[in-house]
């Protein structure tokens, strides 16, 4: 099977909103319908990585990430945010070529770091990332919303 890899632009709005569908029916998420013009502004930025795998011209799978400049170094560090592949897919290397050409195409602009976040109870993950190389960071990570942002009490 033939998989190509292609980091989505401003001419891929119509690719862009099939992936992104896709990976919120991977993740079993709700999702809304994306505005032509979301898509577009969100493509055009250079910080914003949308990634497709494709078996011909069907779209398997992708990753999105965003790249986050740092302050201690004059140097950025990619985040991925997730990656998914249609389950007919899975266990045939689609997910390690979306990452081993986001961590390329990262390194090719001078990135040399590339992480993600997984839930401590996704064990399928876990494994997936342990068996590239990965190599796990004890964090926690915590989360704000507009719904528990008033419980956030500052000093008198």
């Amino acid at each position: 099977m033939k998989i190509r890899v292609k980091r989505l632009t401003s001419n891929d709005r119509d690719r862009a909103r099939r992936l992104f569908s896709l990976m919120a029916e991977v993740f079993a998420e709700e999702s809304a319908a994306l505005s032509d013009g979301y898509l577009d502004q969100l493509l055009r930025r250079r910080e914003f990585w949308a990634l497709a795998a494709f078996a011909e011209d069907d779209i398997i799978g992708g990753v999105t990430a965003h790249t986050l400049p740092m302050t201690r170094t004059e140097s950025s560090e990619v985040f991925i945010y997730d990656i998914a592949v249609e389950s007919g897919y899975r266990r045939k290397g689609v997910g390690r070529r979306l990452l081993k050409a986001l961590c390329e195409q990262a390194a090719e602009l001078g990135i040399e770091q590339v992480f993600v976040s997984v839930d401590n109870g996704d064990a399928h993950a876990l494994d997936f990332y342990r068996s590239l190389g990965g190599k796990p960071s004890p964090v926690t990570i915590f989360s704000f919303s507009h719904l528990n942002i008033s419980r956030i009490a500052l000093p008198h």
